[in-house]
């Protein structure tokens, strides 16, 4: 029994070995290459996505660095616009107040000149008035002091020698 289980075992160790052979031959010749070309093919896409992984990155990097810039130009151009706006607004400031200045100089100019005008018609009028009371008064009081010859002859004298004098 121990020949027969010998033999037996050598018999099947034989045929172990030709079916692994066959087995292996087989798996080489149909299912090494797919499962090799699927590794590849996903070895190879690994690659590719870890380098479209890179480029997104260095993409993103650049963008961000685009984005920064376009923010500080865009702040640059902000504070350009602000500084700009500001200098309108004083100037505008500026010259409404030289604009009422210059008006309040001519309206205190014209009202000075009214004054002066109304002033001088005020002083003619007054004058016209004195001289129309002092016509009145002399009026009355040479109809009075000449009511008699003699008060005229006297005064026709003096004002003859008044007039020879001069």
């Amino acid at each position: 029994m121990e020949k027969l289980l010998s033999e037996f075992s050598i018999g099947l160790f034989f045929w172990q070995t030709v079916i692994f052979v066959c087995l292996i031959f087989l798996l080489k010749k149909y299912a090494w290459k797919p499962i090799l070309d699927s590794v590849n093919e996903r070895e190879e896409g690994i690659k590719n996505a870890l380098l479209s992984a890179e480029k997104a990155k260095e993409e993103m990097a650049s963008l961000q660095s685009d984005n920064e810039q376009t923010l500080k130009k865009a702040r640059l151009e902000r504070d350009g616009l602000l500084k700009e706006a500001r200098e309108i607004k004083q100037k505008l400031i500026d010259d409404a107040k030289n604009e009422a200045s210059a008006e309040a100089k001519k309206i205190l100019i014209q009202a000075q000149e009214t004054i002066k005008s109304e002033k001088n018609a005020a002083i003619v009028d007054l004058k016209n008035q004195v001289a129309n009371l002092s016509v009145e008064i002399a009026e009355k009081v040479l109809k009075e002091k000449l009511s008699n010859d003699k008060s005229q002859m006297e005064l026709v004298k003096e004002l003859v020698k008044d007039v020879s004098l001069k």
